[in-house]
């Protein structure tokens, strides 16, 4: 596959996802790039912003098999990742697989549920394997999370550590629709009461396992530059020597800017990286892995603006 045939499968995946959700094009880039680098993406917005239909949609238009977690307080980790469950019919042990064991997971109000059981998906973040009583057991080598959490609602809530934030390459804010969205949103879905299934909005599968694994194997050969390289590193490092900033990025937070700007190259059908790539995807690349300073939370500054003063400090390679 060629960085132009994994644009145009990209251009379609959009126009597919179009026919049921209305808007949210940046955070629906951030998924195509998250799929192509092989990463996951954490979803941050007010409830009845189509967070579930998007990733449903998402999931049907690329082809992927589809679950979904509704985190709670009471869920276990077993909850998720399944467990060997004592048959008396047989007196032996029967592995029961957990909704985890899918290809494209929804972990709806992931900061719902207590660390230990939000700890269950770390492995199969990072590994893309669980472990249950001592046998490991592979995922799908396209797993993907997508996952969501109310930034309003602070009562009865377990912040995500942050190892837990580390293993999503991006966390996007996803805000309301401007006017003319939510009235083309309000014509269109308006008249609809039961649950919303992108079939019935004509949302067609337009890739299947071949194709993502090819379109994978494409970005991986994107070209990266010295240049380009030295602007990561020099972004990355930044993070660590500003006033403003109490906990700056890890080298894994490089090493996942490089893999998205490869994916956001081909989806562009380029076949290199140009530093403009990095500096799209650093804001929802770094926002949820830095933590703000003392002094900064008390002047007011948010993690955004941060972000954008360091972005802007770092010379950009011509």
């Amino acid at each position: 596959m060629t960085v132009d045939e994994v644009s145009t499968l990209a251009e379609a995946i959009r126009r597919e996802v179009a026919k049921a959700v209305v808007g949210q094009d940046e955070t629906l880039a951030l998924m195509l790039v998250a799929l192509f680098a092989g990463g996951h993406i954490l979803l941050e917005g007010p409830p009845g912003t189509a967070k579930t239909l998007l990733a449903q949609s998402f999931a049907r238009a690329v082809g992927l098999d589809y679950g979904r977690i509704q985190f709670t307080p009471d869920l276990m980790p077993g909850d998720i990742i399944g467990a060997n469950l004592f048959n008396f019919q047989t007196s032996s042990f029967t592995l029961t697989r957990g909704p985890i064991f899918t290809e494209l997971l929804l972990a709806d109000e992931i900061n719902r549920t207590p660390p230990k059981t939000q700890a269950a998906l770390l492995e199969a973040m990072q590994e893309r394997q669980v472990t249950i009583d001592g046998e490991s057991l592979a995922l799908s080598p396209r797993f993907m999370v997508v996952a969501t959490q109310n930034p309003i609602e602070q009562q009865g809530v377990y912040p995500l550590p942050e190892a837990q934030l580390d293993r999503f390459l991006f966390k996007q804010r996803v805000d309301y629709p401007s006017a003319d969205e939510e009235r083309r949103i309000i014509a269109a879905h308006g008249a609809r009461t039961a649950a919303m299934d992108p079939a019935e909005w004509g949302v067609e599968r337009c890739a299947d396992a071949g194709a993502i694994e090819a379109a994978l194997a494409t970005v991986s050969a994107v070209r990266l530059v010295d240049e380009v390289i030295d602007y990561i590193v020099a972004l990355v490092r930044a993070t660590r020597t500003s006033g403003e900033i109490e906990s700056g990025a890890s080298p894994r937070a490089g090493a996942m800017l490089a893999g998205a700007a490869r994916a956001r190259a081909a989806l562009d059908g380029r076949d290199f990286v140009i530093p403009d790539d990095v500096k799209a995807l650093a804001p929802a690349l770094l926002r949820h892995r830095l933590i703000l300073s003392p002094a900064a939370e008390i002047s007011g500054r948010s993690i955004e603006e941060a972000v954008a003063a360091i972005i802007a400090q770092i010379e950009v390679p011509r």
